[in-house]
């Protein structure tokens, strides 16, 4: 059987599946986090509230790409819209880095 879903619904579906993801926020001084864990030592986003770039993991794009079947580009700007609904504030650039780079390192870890 064969089912049609429309792009909306995909989108509807991939901000659910981040909703669901339990991530932990945490409002810093100057940037917010949403991490998976409060001990992890790398956040999968971190928005800097001085010049609204965000930084996010790129193992999360290509998770939702791969789980949806979507284009990276299409995931970014479903990743985008997500971050900006969850903090109320406008990502005005972004960038996808590799987990472990410096971008995504909590800065209470050494």
């Amino acid at each position: 059987m064969k089912y049609l879903i429309t792009e909306s619904q995909i989108d509807k579906l991939a901000t659910m599946y981040l909703d669901n993801q339990d991530f932990i926020q945490i409002n810093a001084p100057k940037n917010i986090y949403f991490m998976n864990s409060k001990d992890d030592e790398y956040a999968q986003i971190r928005y800097d509230k001085n010049d609204g770039k965000c930084y996010i993991s790129y193992d999360l794009l290509t998770e939702i790409s791969a789980f949806f079947s979507l284009q990276n580009s299409e995931s970014e700007k479903i990743i985008v819209k997500w971050i900006e609904n969850a903090i109320n504030m406008e990502v005005k650039r972004f960038g996808f880095v590799l987990d472990n780079f410096m971008a995504l390192k909590m800065p209470w870890y050494n």
